[in-house]
């Protein structure tokens, strides 16, 4: 296994976005869907194991570009998972991000430890969650 890290979608098509990520996701987007939410983010990178030539890990920011970003997702497919692909994307995205003031995520508690290591701080925070609309069909066009 060799993968290799890019800070970029192009010439990334939806056939190399596995489907299997959003592991445990009850109603996970498709594959269209997630490409759009790749292409809409401020900044994204990507783990590709250059056998296969499928996007093993991701992770994307959405920002204002001033002050903030926020870090939604990290994903990281579950065969490959315990081989610091997530960790080399956190890194990577915490550098590409290192202008701004304030970098956010939202985290299971169990994911906590992971997070910290990377150098970041536990904070508290509040959120909401529309389960239904979480394929993110009812977004797209």
């Amino acid at each position: 296994m060799h993968v290799t890290f890019r800070s970029s979608i192009e010439e990334i098509g939806v056939e190399q976005l596995s489907g299997h990520f959003f592991d445990g996701w009850p109603n996970p987007p498709s594959l269209a869907t997630f490409m759009k939410l790749l292409e809409q983010s401020y900044a994204v990178e990507l783990a590709i194991d250059e056998e296969s030539n499928q996007v093993v890990g991701f992770i994307q920011a959405i920002s204002d570009g001033v002050l903030s970003a926020y870090i939604p997702l990290l994903e990281v497919v579950p065969s490959y998972q315990g081989k610091g692909i997530g960790a080399s994307l956190l890194e990577r995205m915490l550098h590409r991000l290192q202008h701004l003031y304030m970098i956010d995520l939202l985290c299971d508690v169990e994911m906590q430890n992971f997070y910290e290591k990377q150098g970041m701080i536990k904070a508290s925070g509040m959120l909401m969650r529309n389960y239904s609309n979480q394929s993110g069909a009812a977004g797209s066009s």
